[in-house]
C-alpha cells in the first residue's frame, strides 16, 4: 500500500541483522576482542571486590554479552559485573554465593516485570545529585576496599570506617613485595590510561610503519588492564618456580563452565536450613536497590552513548534485556550484572557497529573458563586490586561540587547526604538522597511561585500548576495583599496562563477563596485558563465563577459586583468562554 510503513520488528535483532554488511564484521570482531580482553581480568577483580570467589566474577561476565545481541537497543553497551554491583553485591549477599545468584535471579524478575509495565519512569525519579553522590562515595569506598589488597593485609573488616581504622592501626604489617607490585600496577595503568587519552589519530595518508605503531600503542593501552594482569602473573609464576612467593595470590579457580541449573532457593546451614522467605527478609532492602541501580547504570550508559553517536534507544527494551540477563545468568551462578561504563567505552572507540561484538566477548570469557583458570592461580591480588582502582577513580567528579554551587545551591542538599551517608551503608546514602529529592520536589508543588501585580485589580499569576498542597499558599498571598488594611479592597483576577493542571482539593481552595472575596463585596475572575483545566472547574460549577480569554478584557470588567444566581455548567473553550454570572 502506498505511503505504508513496515511494522518494526519486535526482536532488536532483527532490526539489523537483516542488513549486516561485511564491512562491519572486522569492527565488531576487533571491538569483541578488546572487550573481552578487558573483561576478563575485570571479572577476576570484581569477584574479589564483591566477596565472592574468582570464578563467579566469570559466571557473571557471559551470559550479558548473549542475551545483549539479541535485546539490546544500543550497539555500544556491554551487560556484565561492575565495581558498583559487586559493591552492591558484597552488602547484600554477606558473601555467600548462593545468595549472590539468587539476588541476581530476583533482580532480573523484578528487572523484568518493570520493563513489561513500562515502569521505567521510575529511574526519572532518582535525580542527577543523588547519583552522582552515589558514585563518587563509591568510588572513595571501593578503592579504600582494595587498599588492604595492595598492602598484603588480611582480616580487614568491610565497613568503611572500622576499614579505615584497621588499615592505618596495621599499617607496619605491610607486605613490601605486594605493595611494589601494587603500586606499579597503578603507574603503569595510570601511564597507559593517560597514554590512550593523547594519542593522536593516524590518518590514512601516514606511512604504514607509522600506522602500525599507532595499532600498537592503541592496543597497549586499551587492553591494559589484560597486560598488566598478565605481565603481574608471570613475575608471580617466576617467584614460585624460584621457591618463594612475596605475593598473595588468587588461588585456584575450579576449571570448567558452570552447571547449567536454576538458583537455590534455600541454603543449608550449620544449624539447618535456611528457606526462602528467611533468605529475601536478610537480602531486605537490597532486592529495590539492586535492581533499581541495574537499571540505573544501564540506561544511563546507553543513553549517553547513544546521544553520542546519533541513535536512539528504548528504555524500555533495555529494562527487558537486563531483567532477561540476569534471570538467565542466575542459571549459570551469575551475580547480579549492569552495564560497565569502562567496557562500553572500550567497545564505542574500538569502532563497534552492531551488538554483535558481544558475541565474540562472551566466546572469550567461555574460552577462559574451559582452558584458562589453571593459570588464574598465579594472578596476585594487588594486580588486581590496581584493575579495580584504575577503573573507580575516574567515577569521582569533584566538579560536580563546584557545578551545583554555581547553578543551583540547594542541589547540593541531596548531594552531600548521599555522599555522606554512603560511607555508613550504600542503601542509607542512596534511601535518604532521593527522601530529600523528593522533599525538594514537593516543596516546589507545595509553593509555587506566585506574581503578584499591583493595580486597580489585583492579578495573581501562580507559576505552576495548582496542587493541593500550594492551596493554602495561593489563598494566602491573595487575601494578604487583596484584604490588607493598609490599602483598599480590590477584587483579584487570576492568571492561569501557566496552570496546565488542578486538582480537586484545588478547586475547593479556590471555591472557598471566591466565596471569601465575595463576602467582602469583591470578585474574583480567572483569565488564560487552558482547556483541561477549564473543563474542570467548568465541571465543578463554581458559584459566581468569571472567565477571561484574556486580562486586558479581565481587568476591563474586574470592577464588576459580583451576584447572580449560580453559574451554571457552561461547555467551551478559553477562547469562546465570556462572563458567568
Amino acid at each position: 500500500m502506498s505511503g505504508s510503513r513496515c511494522p518494526r520488528p519486535a526482536l532488536p535483532v532483527l532490526r539489523w541483522l537483516p542488513r549486516y554488511s561485511r564491512a562491519w564484521l572486522p569492527l565488531d570482531l576487533l571491538a569483541g576482542l578488546a572487550v573481552g580482553l578487558t573483561a576478563v581480568p575485570q571479572a577476576l577483580a570484581y569477584a574479589e571486590l564483591a566477596g565472592l570467589p574468582p570464578q563467579y566474577g566469570l559466571y557473571s561476565s557471559f551470559m550479558g554479552c548473549f542475551v545483549y545481541c539479541l535485546l539490546g537497543t544500543a550497539k555500544d553497551v556491554t551487560l556484565g559485573p561492575t565495581a558498583i554491583m559487586s559493591l552492591l553485591v558484597s552488602s547484600y549477599a554477606f558473601h555467600q554465593p548462593v545468595y549472590a545468584v539468587l539476588l541476581a535471579f530476583l533482580s532480573g524478575c523484578i528487572q523484568l516485570a518493570m520493563g513489561l509495565l513500562r515502569l521505567g519512569f521510575l529511574l526519572d525519579f532518582i535525580s542527577c545529585p543523588v547519583i552522582k553522590g552515589f558514585t563518587s562515595a563509591a568510588s572513595i569506598t571501593i578503592s579504600f576496599n582494595q587498599i588492604k589488597n595492595i598492602l598484603g593485609l588480611q582480616g580487614i573488616p568491610r565497613q568503611f570506617f572500622l576499614q579505615l581504622y584497621e588499615t592505618l592501626r596495621r599499617i607496619g604489617e605491610t607486605r613490601a613485595g605486594d605493595a611494589v607490585l601494587g603500586l606499579s600496577c597503578l603507574a603503569t595503568l595510570a601511564g597507559l590510561r593517560a597514554m590512550k587519552s593523547h594519542l593522536p589519530q593516524a590518518a590514512p595518508t601516514e606511512p604504514l610503519a607509522v600506522r602500525i605503531s599507532y595499532l600498537i600503542v592503541w592496543i597497549a593501552a586499551t587492553a591494559r588492564n589484560a597486560l598488566v594482569v598478565l605481565f603481574a602473573g608471570l613475575v608471580a609464576y617466576s617467584f614460585q618456580v624460584m621457591g618463594s612467593q612475596p605475593f598473595r595470590l588468587t588461588g585456584s579457580i575450579p576449571q570448567g563452565l558452570p552447571a547449567f541449573r536454576p538458583p537455590r532457593f534455600s541454603l543449608a546451614a550449620p544449624n539447618g536450613t535456611v528457606p526462602f522467605q528467611s533468605m529475601v527478609q536478610d537480602m531486605g532492602v537490597g532486592l529495590a536497590v539492586v535492581p533499581l541501580m541495574g537499571l540505573l547504570e544501564t540506561i544511563a550508559i546507553a543513553k549517553a552513548f547513544a546521544s553520542q553517536n546519533g541513535y536512539r534507544i528504548d528504555p524500555d527494551q533495555e529494562l527487558l534485556a537486563l531483567g532477561v540477563a540476569n534471570v538467565l545468568g542466575s542459571f549459570v551462578s551469575s551475580y547480579p550484572i549492569t552495564g560497565s561504563f569502562g567496557r562500553t567505552a572500550v567497545n564505542a572507540q574500538s569502532g563497534v557497529c552492531t551488538p554483535a561484538g558481544g558475541l565474540l566477548t562472551g566466546a572469550l570469557v567461555l574460552l577462559s573458563l574451559a582452558y584458562l583458570t589453571s593459570l588464574f592461580c598465579y594472578i596476585p591480588k594487588a594486580a588486581l586490586a590496581a584493575v579495580i582502582i584504575s577503573a573507580v577513580v575516574p567515577m569521582f567528579d569533584a566538579g560536580i561540587f563546584r557545578t551545583l554551587w554555581r547553578v543551583k545551591r540547594l542541589d547540593l542538599v541531596p548531594l552531600c547526604v548521599t555522599f555522606l551517608l554512603c560511607f555508613w551503608e550504600v542503601q542509607y546514602g542512596i534511601v535518604a538522597g532521593v527522601l530529600v529529592s523528593g522533599v525538594l520536589l514537593l516543596y516546589s508543588i507545595a509553593r509555587p511561585p506566585i506574581k503578584v501585580s499591583e493595580g486597580a485589580v489585583l492579578l495573581v499569576q501562580p507559576g505552576s500548576s495548582l496542587h493541593f498542597p500550594a492551596v493554602e499558599h495561593l489563598r494566602d498571598s491573595v487575601c494578604s495583599r487583596a484584604l490588607a488594611a493598609a490599602s483598599p479592597a480590590r477584587s483579584v483576577v487570576l492568571d492561569c496562563c501557566h496552570v496546565s493542571s488542578i486538582d480537586y482539593t484545588a478547586v475547593l481552595g479556590l471555591a472557598e477563596l471566591l466565596q471569601e472575596l465575595r463576602r467582602h463585596g469583591l470578585s474574583l475572575a480567572f483569565c488564560g485558563l487552558q482547556d483541561p483545566v477549564l473543563q474542570v472547574l467548568l465541571s465543578a460549577g463554581l458559584e459566581g465563577f468569571q472567565h477571561f480569554p484574556s486580562w486586558e478584557e479581565a481587568e476591563h470588567c474586574g470592577g464588576a459586583e459580583p451576584g447572580g444566581s449560580r453559574a451554571e455548567p457552561l461547555i467551551g473553550t478559553a477562547e469562546s468562554t465570556g462572563l458567568i454570572q
